[in-house]
């Protein structure tokens, strides 16, 4: 523990997943003291294994890093840009994974952790915060995510009136690189695709014919899986975490245009005969002793899985590190509750970040920490921040976050009626919908317009183009004030 070398008072964060690990960094960079307070390991979470700081629960991958045409990859560019601690770490402890970047899990975690214990205006305590933050604490960000602990839950719930939402997040198998069979598998990124780290032969690769492919989609429908208790019964899930077996439910071919896609991959094994389906994992440590199943969470019971995943082509013998599961996420009904700078309308001196505003994924959760810091330290030196332009990705997020959806019956009328109606501000990764269109599509030097994949390309780097100049218009906005 830090001591306090500022005569300002400090902000607390609550919570030490990604978004309120960034959140303390950006506030202790500016130069105003923070207080983390971290429950683990006093108390456990259902999904956490360690006490570490930002520890990574699911997939071990930030996604696309590529910033030309891919939204995350353009929001990985924005945060390293604002000193982001999240990229920082997660570049220094990369590991190949074709054109996504992926960290080894331990190492980034612990240097996520080294980083803040070792900032001087940065205090962590290693306790629950058992309801809602004490009346001094004058200025709080809530960012326990989707493992918000039932007694802070429920104060957030009887102080908002708001019925809570949730949905699960399932969680993917890790298996042990030496029991792979790669004398079946093999080596390649889609299209032979090189990200950051890697060299375009980043994924293992487990092919099935069609026969194998149908007997494997009908033991994921009728495996043995987890039973819901009586509270979980009518909670949704996020599409973008959605168990494989519930996936194969949808339709049989479900699977083959998901997580399953043949396209972009050669068989070396057998190069004239296209795979009917393709089973990829993506390395999930520095080692490269571990790879998940991309696409894989489920809810099958642990028997299930082993003798099901089995099958599989590579697999037969695959031995496990981890198993899938499943955790329930919880989040706010963020455009009605939180004013533009992600603090609670009814409460300002409490603010919220992560995945419990209703965003979703690692980074998208860190990029909403990271400027929940920022105004928090803003407001602490007597500065008002503006929000980031919507034309940028982190401002796009947070636009969405506080008021980008469409309103639902319920915001507009009250009675039991409007409350059983469904709401529509869902969980959301970042994605190029959420960018305020363009104002002109591009298009060919000599005039004529662009079609198809020429026009989509076109478009993603326009739109690419715009965010980085709006951000660079913001941050010197920022710090012409900063200076005043």
């Amino acid at each position: 523990m830090s001591q306090n070398p500022s005569p300002l008072a400090p902000v607390h964060v609550v919570g030490g997943g990604l978004a309120g690990s960034e959140a303390a960094w950006q506030i202790a960079q500016a130069g105003v003291p923070v207080i983390l307070h971290e429950m683990r390991p006093v108390r456990m979470t259902e999904a956490h294994k360690t006490h570490g700081l930002a520890e990574l629960v699911c997939s071990n991958s930030f996604r696309s890093d590529d910033a030309e045409a891919n939204a995350v990859g353009l929001l990985h560019q924005e945060m390293r840009r604002l000193g982001s601690l999240i990229m920082e770490k997660g570049d220094a402890h990369q590991v190949p994974a074709g054109g996504a970047l992926a960290v080894d899990r331990d190492g980034f975690s612990a240097a996520v952790t080294a980083a803040l214990e070792a900032h001087p205006l940065i205090t962590i305590d290693r306790a629950e915060v058992a309801g809602l933050p004490p009346e001094e604490w004058d200025s709080v960000i809530v960012a326990t995510g989707p493992l918000t602990s039932p007694a802070l839950a429920e104060a957030v719930r009887g102080l908002t009136g708001e019925r809570e939402l949730a949905f699960f997040d399932a969680i993917a198998p890790i298996v042990y690189r030496e029991s792979i069979d790669m004398s079946v598998a093999w080596f390649q990124s889609r299209y032979d695709k090189a990200g950051p780290g890697g060299t375009g032969a980043d994924y293992i690769n487990c092919p099935l014919n069609r026969e194998q492919y149908e007997t494997f989609v009908d033991a994921l429908i009728s495996g043995d899986k987890t039973s819901f208790k009586e509270w979980e019964a009518n909670t949704p899930y996020f599409d973008g975490c959605l168990p494989i077996e519930i996936m194969a439910e949808r339709g049989r071919e479900t699977l083959r245009h998901g997580p399953m896609k043949p396209v972009g991959l050669t068989n070396p094994h057998k190069p004239d005969e296209k795979p009917y389906a393709v089973v990829q994992l993506r390395q999930d440590n520095a080692l490269g002793t571990l790879y998940n199943m991309v696409g894989f969470q489920t809810k099958l019971k642990y028997g299930a899985q082993s003798a099901i995943f089995r099958t599989i082509p590579g697999l037969e013998n695959a031995e496990f590190a981890r198993l899938g599961g499943l955790h329930r996420n919880t989040y706010l009904n963020s455009p009605k509750l939180l004013d533009a700078t992600l603090r609670l309308k009814t409460l300002p001196r409490l603010r919220f970040a992560g995945q419990i505003t209703g965003c979703e994924g690692y980074v998208e959760s860190a990029a909403v920490g990271l400027m929940a810091g920022r105004f928090a330290a803003a407001e602490r030196l007597g500065r008002a921040l503006a929000s980031p332009p919507q034309e940028t990705a982190i401002g796009a997020l947070l636009a969405h976050i506080t008021g980008g959806h469409i309103a639902a019956p319920e915001d507009e009328e009250g009675g039991e009626a409007a409350a059983a109606k469904p709401r529509s501000f869902q969980p959301m990764n970042v994605n190029f919908g959420l960018f305020p269109p363009l104002e002109r599509m591009p298009k060919h030097p000599d005039g004529k317009r662009l079609r198809g994949t020429e026009k989509a390309i076109a478009k993603k780097r326009a739109l690419t183009d715009r965010a980085r100049a709006a951000l660079s218009a913001w941050l010197g906005e920022e710090t012409a004030q900063a200076a005043e």
